[in-house]
């Protein structure tokens, strides 16, 4: 699909209701089951951003994931979208989400385009409300994990990621120390699990409504 024409429709798609838990469910973790539809809790609550960052490479669409640095944490080396916690200086959620992602992955926020957001979600373990922002970056980003928070990055091409065999159950250490298997997205060969395949789920089912529309209207 055209790449500019992708753009125009992401920003018209998310500009609708949106799928949300529906797709969520796909993908969540069995410790999280009994929780995906209970009500955000709204005190001591922390608020966060991430920004799922689309951008060509030699003709293919990619969005870049990173890899968390080990800490004493319950996301420690995990993979994720790149962001992070609110700060009162940030004017809203979609600057937390660009200037997160200039901190961790060197992106320059100038040359993204926000096009919509999808479905907040909350995250029971360290209690924050995340926001997802969808974004364009015109040309490939020159990428710099900042060695801190971020080890890594991991370009995912749109094809890969459209591909329904890479979504599948694999066993990871829960928080607890415990073998869970979870259902997760295999990418580049690293496990995608969590809140940030819960988040990728509905942009799969927004890509796929999205590329279904338009092979209909072509035929």
């Amino acid at each position: 699909m055209d790449f500019h024409l992708l753009e125009s429709l992401l920003n018209q798609r998310l500009a609708k209701p949106l799928p949300g838990v529906f797709a969520h469910e796909r993908m969540v973790p069995p410790t999280r089951r009994e929780t995906l539809n209970r009500p955000f809790p709204d005190r001591n609550v922390k608020f966060s951003a991430v920004l799922l960052l689309l951008y060509p490479n030699s003709g293919t669409l990619n969005f870049v994931l990173i890899k968390r640095a080990r800490y004493d944490g319950v996301h420690s080396g995990q993979i994720a979208l790149p962001g992070g916690q609110f700060e009162t200086s940030d004017k809203n959620l979609k600057f937390t989400a660009l200037r997160e992602s200039q901190e961790e992955v060197g992106i320059e926020i100038q040359k993204v385009k926000i096009v919509g957001k999808l479905s907040e979600i909350y995250i029971p373990p360290s209690n924050f409300r995340v926001q997802p922002f969808v974004g364009f970056y015109s040309e490939k980003p020159v990428f710099r994990a900042d060695g801190i928070e971020t080890t890594g990055t991991i370009e995912v091409r749109i094809e890969d990621f459209l591909n329904p065999d890479l979504q599948t159950e694999k066993s990871v250490i829960s928080r607890d120390g415990k073998n869970i298997n979870v259902p997760c997205y295999y990418l580049n060969g690293e496990i995608v699990w969590g809140a940030t395949a819960m988040i990728l789920s509905e942009f799969f089912s927004v890509l796929k409504e999205i590329t279904e529309d338009q092979f209909l209207k072509a035929h």
